[in-house]
């Protein structure tokens, strides 16, 4: 079996992340009572004419502020177990080589880093250096899933795995844990143990 694998919000989790860094650099006054999540933390700042802020924000926390970031709990072990199976597993995600303002992090080699850390690359780990595709675009990361022929794919988005080109017959994963989306033409799942059990049950 050939799995691929986003990285952003499948396998890296960015809860309460975005509102820790928004009241370290001030962004954020510690009483405005803004929620942890990303959207919330976004939708403050735009409220306020604030655009430029939160895309500084961003493209810190998948730079440097990527040590902050956690994995998901179980996709460590929901990886191990399935390559413990036999499984094949690739990375392929999709992120701009530098953020679009603010200091031009190298976000590519901020994300491997992360991985490393993580403990999910290098020899008999999950994934090693040439399983790792990160892409700077969304038709880039469909084609490079293409060409890898996988046979399952996991993604957070809908509208990613929507898109043509993936291969013909591909098994489509969503991965949801806030049960954010409606129900759609896709399997979901919202944590790794299911994923690790939907694919290694026969």
């Amino acid at each position: 079996m050939r799995i691929g694998v986003d990285l952003d919000n499948t396998l890296a989790c960015y809860d309460r992340v975005f509102l820790a860094a928004a009241l370290e650099q001030g962004l954020i006054p510690a009483d405005a009572g803004v929620a942890e999540d990303k959207v919330s933390v976004r939708d403050w700042l735009r409220a306020r004419d604030r655009d430029p802020d939160f895309t500084a924000l961003q493209g810190y926390i998948y730079g440097p502020g990527m040590r902050h970031v956690s994995l998901y709990p179980g996709a460590a072990e929901g990886l191990a177990a399935l390559k413990a199976a036999g499984a094949e597993l690739w990375i392929v995600s999709h992120r701009t080589a530098q953020p679009f303002s603010g200091p031009p992090y190298d976000l590519h080699q901020e994300a491997r880093n992360f991985l490393a850390a993580q403990g999910l690359v290098g020899d008999a780990r999950a994934f090693t250096d040439s399983c790792v595709f990160l892409e700077t675009t969304k038709e880039a990361k469909v084609a490079r899933a293409a060409s890898l022929a996988c046979d399952v794919f996991i993604d957070d988005l809908p509208e990613i795995l929507a898109m043509d080109g993936f291969p013909r017959g591909m098994r489509k994963i969503l991965f949801d844990p806030g049960n954010s989306h409606a129900a759609g033409p896709f399997e979901t799942r919202r944590n790794w143990a299911e994923i690790a059990q939907a694919l290694l049950t026969p």
